[in-house]
C-alpha cells in the first residue's frame, strides 16, 4: 500500500519541473491551468528568477504547487492510478493543498486561488525583516519545547519535521537572542531560513482569519483518498474536518514527525514524493525506516514505476 507525499516552501530551484514541461503535454496544459487560474507567468518566474522572485513567498509557493502537480499529472497520464494506488495523501504546509488536488478535494482552479492569496497573505503578514524562522538541527521537538519554557524563550515550534530537526518561528530579535541559548543546551546546529516572515506562528493569525473567508467561498469535494492534516495529524476523509483542518494551518505548527508516525500505523509500506527536490524523502528516513521512498523530481525518476 502506498502513499503520496508532496513538499512545501524550500523545495524550489530554478527550471524545477521544467523537463517534464519540454516533454509531456500534460504537464504543459497543468502549468498553463494555474497560470491562467493565478494570473501568473509562473513558467518564467521559475526558469528566468528575476529580482530573485522564484524565493519571494507570492511566487515561490504558486510555482512549487505547478511544478509539483505538472508531475503528478504526468505521472497519472503515464503511470495510471491503479499502477500507483495510493491510499492515503499528505503534503508539507503548502503541500496539503497539492494533496488535496490529488485526492480531488480541491480542483485545480480553486486550489490555484486559494494558494495565491495565501501567498500573497503570508508575505505581507507582518512588516518586512521583524520576524523569521530558523531550523535546529539536534533535539527533537519536545526538546526543544523543554528548552523554549524553561528558558521563557519567545519563540514557538512552527515545523516538527523530524526527530532531529525543528524550526522554530519568532520575531528576528527573539531568534537572535535564543540561538545562544540552544546552542549551550545541546544542539548541534541553529540556521536561521530565507523567509519573509514567522511562518506557522501567532503572527499569522490575521492573515490565516483573512484566508479563512476566502476557502469558506470554495467548494469542496468528496475525497477519493483519505489525507494527514498537517493541523491535527490525523487521517481523514469528513470534509468538515479536512477543511477545519486547512483553515487552522497557517498559524499553527505542521505536525510532519506526527503524520508519518501515523501512517506508521496503517498498512503503508511505500511513500511517493512528488515535487520538486527531495526534501520530504529525506525527512521521512530520519522519522521511520518503515517505508520504501521513492520520489519524483525528473523525468528519470518515472523509470521507477
Amino acid at each position: 500500500m502506498t502513499a503520496i507525499v508532496f513538499p512545501g516552501q524550500g523545495s524550489q530551484y530554478l527550471n524545477m519541473s521544467m523537463d517534464f514541461n519540454e516533454t509531456f503535454e500534460v504537464a504543459r496544459s497543468t502549468f498553463q491551468e494555474i497560470e491562467d487560474s493565478s494570473k501568473i507567468k509562473i513558467r518564467k518566474i521559475i526558469t528566468e528568477n528575476q529580482s530573485d522572485s522564484l524565493n519571494q513567498t507570492n511566487f515561490t509557493q504558486i510555482s512549487i504547487f505547478a511544478a509539483s502537480m505538472a508531475i503528478y499529472k504526468t505521472l497519472l497520464k503515464e503511470v495510471g492510478i491503479n499502477v500507483i494506488d495510493p491510499k492515503v495523501v499528505l503534503g508539507h504546509s503548502l503541500g496539503e493543498y497539492s494533496a488535496l488536488v490529488a485526492n480531488n478535494t480541491l480542483t485545480i482552479a480553486d486550489a490555484s486561488f486559494l494558494i495565491k492569496v495565501r501567498s500573497e497573505l503570508m508575505h505581507s503578514a507582518i512588516e518586512p525583516n521583524t520576524s523569521g524562522m530558523a531550523a535546529i538541527i539536534g533535539k527533537n521537538a519536545s526538546s526543544i519545547e523543554e528548552i523554549i519554557k524553561k528558558n521563557n524563550l519567545k519563540v514557538v515550534i512552527a515545523n516538527d519535521n523530524s526527530p532531529i530537526q525543528v524550526v522554530i518561528s519568532g520575531l528576528i530579535e527573539n531568534i537572535n537572542s535564543s540561538e545562544k541559548i540552544f546552542s549551550s543546551n545541546g544542539i548541534k546546529r541553529f540556521l536561521k531560513l530565507n523567509v519573509s516572515a514567522a511562518f506557522h506562528s501567532e503572527f499569522m493569525n490575521n492573515a490565516q482569519n483573512r484566508l479563512i473567508d476566502e476557502i469558506d467561498k470554495i467548494t469542496f469535494n468528496k475525497t477519493s483518498i483519505p489525507i494527514i492534516s498537517n493541523y491535527n495529524a490525523l487521517i481523514n476523509s469528513d470534509l468538515k474536518t479536512i477543511k477545519y483542518s486547512l483553515k487552522n494551518q497557517m498559524a499553527n505548527k505542521v505536525k510532519w514527525t506526527e503524520s508519518i508516525r501515523k501512517l506508521e500505523e496503517t498498512d503503508i509500506i511505500s511513500i511517493i514524493e512528488i515535487g520538486p527536490s527531495k526534501v520530504l524523502s529525506g525527512l521521512i528516513s530520519r522519522i521511520s525506516k518503515q517505508f520504501t521512498i521513492k520520489s519524483i523530481d525528473k523525468i528519470i525518476d518515472l523509470e521507477k514505476f
